[in-house]
């Protein structure tokens, strides 16, 4: 799945369910990152969130579904495979198993708002660059959270985007783009999705 010197996209989650949002952010992050691959994490449980998320089989089988054979997109249980739940554990991990490969961590403009509450969240900083793409309603708050105050010493701008994958953490890049106003929430609970600029 992957050779030294590729560049790795990393997105995580519980996707429950993937969605054409999580698509669109991911060809978004190949093209503007400049990287050879996505990896969907397919978390076991998200310890932020108090409620279980669908059983894992489903949510890989629905994300497989959502990818529809694009080669660059993996869909992976990994964390299951490796019995880590939280980033940071994951990406002390998973780097020494991919010796060469320059991991990015992947996120939404909202996950950033909340990124301080995330277990380490300073220690995953320090492994892997971070790339943040805008999501509709976000931008204001991601860009003003502590995470990016912290790190505002190692943000890369837009137009440095594409060297992202080859800097030396703490790095951080910020993409306001085009989104899918979506989100697995509100497919839960039945609610529509619109384009949204």
């Amino acid at each position: 799945m992957a050779a030294p010197g590729m560049a790795i996209g990393l997105l995580g989650g519980s996707f429950d369910p993937a969605h054409a949002g999580h698509l669109h952010l991911t060809h978004e992050a190949l093209k503007r990152f400049g990287l050879d691959r996505v990896w969907w994490l397919i978390s076991p449980g998200n310890p932020l969130k108090a409620d279980g998320p669908a059983p894992l089989a489903l949510r890989m089988a629905a994300a497989l579904a959502v990818v529809g054979g694009d080669p660059r997109v993996v869909v992976s249980d990994l964390e299951a495979q490796l019995g880590t739940r939280r980033t940071a554990d994951t990406l002390r991990h998973l780097i020494p198993l991919f010796p060469g490969v320059r991991f990015v961590w992947l996120m939404g403009a909202d996950n950033l708002a909340q990124f301080h509450r995330w277990h380490d969240w300073r220690g995953i900083f320090g492994m892997v660059p971070v790339g943040v793409l805008a999501r509709p309603g976000q931008r204001l708050a991601a860009q003003c959270a502590p995470a990016a105050r912290t790190y505002a010493h190692a943000r890369l701008s837009a137009g440095d985007a594409g060297r992202l994958a080859r800097a030396t953490p703490p790095a951080w890049c910020y993409l306001d783009m085009p989104m899918l106003d979506i989100s697995s929430s509100m497919i839960r609970a039945g609610g529509g999705w619109h384009a949204k600029g």
